[in-house]
């Protein structure tokens, strides 16, 4: 693999507003934050797909890399961890040098590793935990909508979507009611780019201080928690006391601690997001939520889907190997494109279609796959669909009525705000 060196701010080249099918093959960079803001990516990974499915990009802001595109090449790279690792990073870029984000956990782990501390924090959210869960989360939907405020303009974003994603993960962290917004804010800071930093008006030295307040937070109610065993089950009491991460060192624990909030708030909340904006540029589908409620568990597979709420992971080679006819060298990026294989029609039937009856609806990589497939995704589909069948109990219509703000992110595929109104039956 050619070894170029990347594209800077200062001399990137982005292809925003262009067609997609006049750049040469050799220049699309799918990383490129503005197209995922502008919501200009679509055309391009249907050319990959269709053109170079295994596709390497030489120059961009993360260095070169290869994009993984299509469904069964992405399924291929999920079931050979061997092959394909996990360490050092899951993101198509690296931390940065000095940065205390140098990890993000057992997800960037492999191996007997991973699977053990895995094997600690996958108990808070399994199955039979999670149906515990239930009537606490249809109190809090309830109480969410109830305080909406009719006939007024507000962002969903902020007043549902974060409020119950945000509200769960306090609860799975046993954390501090009046802090939880500390959540949302630790999330945000650790998945920003530079540029996603500058909108916020943060640097890196604030994202910085914002991790150092995460640990040292954290590292106060795992010296509370170590030796006990809270009836509740949360994922603090889990690793302070389970033989495989009792001793994590800080730089872990502060990685596997971000590794939950984001998996806990950023998929969930920008699903919820995602579900409302696809309601209202689909109307017909709309018509069949309310004429058929039952419709509800298959759509949120289909909202999961359809929004791919992370946009990618990434492996690096551990050896030189081939992929969909490439030669991929050892120490490669190959970056698992899940947006772009959820929409794969040669693996999923009228992809391009939301479709909230949809066949077969749990086809679909959001999740990923393997190993490291979702340990949060039974969390996610319930919260989905208990705000759904409360929604449909209150408003005949989620109305959007403005234009969406997107993250400028290939990594988070979500939204900083939704301006919409609500409409009583």
């Amino acid at each position: 693999m050619s070894q170029e060196p990347p594209a800077t701010a200062q001399n990137a080249s982005s292809h925003l507003g262009a067609d997609p099918y006049s750049v040469p093959l050799d220049q699309i960079d799918v990383s490129d934050g503005a197209l995922w803001a502008a919501d200009e990516f679509w055309g391009y990974f249907e050319r990959l797909r269709n053109e170079d499915p295994v596709h390497y990009c030489a120059r961009s802001e993360f260095g070169p890399y290869w994009s993984v595109t299509k469904y069964d090449d992405v399924v291929y790279v999920e079931k050979n961890p061997e092959i394909f690792s996990s360490v050092p990073s899951i993101t198509v870029g690296d931390p940065e040098p000095g940065s205390s984000v140098q990890n993000a956990g057992f997800i960037t782990m492999d191996g007997p590793r991973h699977a053990a501390h895995r094997k600690v924090a996958q108990p808070v959210s399994s199955p039979r935990n999670v149906r515990t869960f239930e009537p606490l989360v249809r109190q809090r939907v309830g109480e969410i909508l109830d305080g909406l405020p009719v006939g007024e303009t507000f962002d969903w974003v902020d007043r549902v979507s974060i409020e119950l994603t945000t509200g769960m993960l306090a609860t799975m962290f046993d954390f501090p009611w009046e802090e939880r917004r500390k959540l949302t804010y630790w999330s945000d800071m650790a998945t920003a780019g530079p540029d996603q930093l500058a909108e916020m008006g943060k640097t890196n030295q604030d994202r910085e201080d914002a991790m150092k307040d995460c640990l040292e937070t954290f590292t106060k109610l795992w010296e509370e928690r170590r030796g006990t065993r809270n009836e509740s089950l949360d994922f603090v009491t889990a690793l302070a006391n389970a033989d495989a991460t009792q001793d994590l060192d800080p730089v872990t624990y502060l990685g596997t601690l971000i590794l939950l909030i984001v998996g806990g708030n950023d998929t969930t909340r920008n699903s919820i997001s995602g579900g409302v904006l696809a309601l209202n540029e689909n109307p017909a589908e709309y018509d069949k939520l309310r004429a058929d409620p039952s419709l509800i568990p298959s759509m949120v597979n289909e909202i999961i889907r359809w929004q791919t709420p992370l946009a990618h992971m990434r492996r690096t080679a551990t050896q030189d190997t081939e992929l969909g006819g490439k030669q991929i060298k050892k120490g490669d990026k190959v970056v698992m494109w899940y947006v772009s294989a959820n929409r794969d029609e040669d693996a999923i039937p009228r992809a391009n279609e939301f479709l909230i009856d949809r066949e077969n609806s749990p086809q679909h990589l959001s999740f990923g796959w393997g190993v490291h497939f979702c340990m949060g995704s039974r969390i996610a589909e319930l919260q989905l669909r208990v705000l759904w069948e409360e929604i449909l109990k209150r408003f005949e219509t989620v109305e959007v009525v403005g234009t969406p703000v997107r993250v400028r992110s290939s990594f988070v595929k979500g939204f900083h705000a939704l301006p919409v109104r609500v409409h009583p039956w």
